[in-house]
């Protein structure tokens, strides 16, 4: 399936078309999403930025492949996704999309190296060779000393560049990060920004990033805002 899903040219990566998200609590329907149309290409570093309740969070679940629309059509690497099974959605996400979230999600019992590795089980790329990607990733986060520590035993930003050497260790095209510093203090949410900005520019990858907050949107290349489950502006961000 993977081959079904290589980069043609000028397709775009992403593109949603006229997505809608309702949700039923009993016989109230919650409209949260309203008619999105997003393109995102290859290599983009977007940031999208709304208030609690925005529908932002949402966004980024459809655009993960975590939750499927309920109208509209998503198109992947020129593929409609929107429409495939849960487990066509779980080999995506396995092979296509690294997350990172607001919470580090390490295993405690596991090192860091371990917790680096796990994607590639998952995702069947374990191979003689898992230690050797794992530690490349982990230094591509400047952490190669830490592999063989254990998460209570390093800062929470070091825990979340963990999370972040875990979601790149597959070569995986696409980055998401859902309120990545939302546990840091400002310096270590700028180091863990920082580390983004550098596996854009070095490995390519396309970042996307949820956030509500407007400085550390800024490390991002497009700013889309999100407000009562609709785009309202996107732009380029001058640096």
């Amino acid at each position: 399936m993977a081959n079904d899903y290589d980069i043609r040219d000028n397709v775009p990566l992403i593109r949603l078309e006229n997505i809608g998200m309702v949700y039923r609590i009993g016989d109230i329907a919650y409209e949260v999403l309203k008619g999105i149309n997003l393109t995102i290409e290859n290599g983009e570093f977007v940031s999208i930025m709304g208030a609690s309740g925005s529908g932002k969070s949402t966004l980024m679940n459809i655009l993960g492949c975590l939750d499927k629309p309920t109208s509209g059509s998503y198109f992947l690497e020129g593929k409609d996704v929107a429409g495939l099974t849960s487990d066509e959605l779980a080999e995506i996400r396995n092979k296509k999309i690294g997350f990172v979230f607001q919470g580090f999600n390490l295993i405690q019992r596991l090192s860091i190296i371990e917790n680096v590795m796990l994607p590639l089980y998952y995702s069947g790329l374990h191979s003689k060779n898992s230690e050797e990607m794992a530690m490349e990733a982990l230094k591509l986060v400047d952490l190669s000393e830490k592999g063989n520590k254990f998460p209570n035993q390093i800062s929470g930003g070091e825990q979340q560049r963990v999370a972040i050497a875990r979601a790149v260790v597959n070569n995986a095209p696409i980055i998401m990060a859902d309120e990545p510093t939302g546990n840091l203090d400002s310096v270590r949410g700028a180091d863990v920004m920082n580390f983004f900005g550098k596996i854009n520019a070095e490995r390519g990858a396309t970042i996307i990033l949820v956030t509500h907050d407007r400085h550390i949107a800024g490390y991002g290349r497009r700013l889309v805002t999100v407000k009562d489950g609709m785009i309202i502006s996107s732009d380029v961000i001058n640096i």
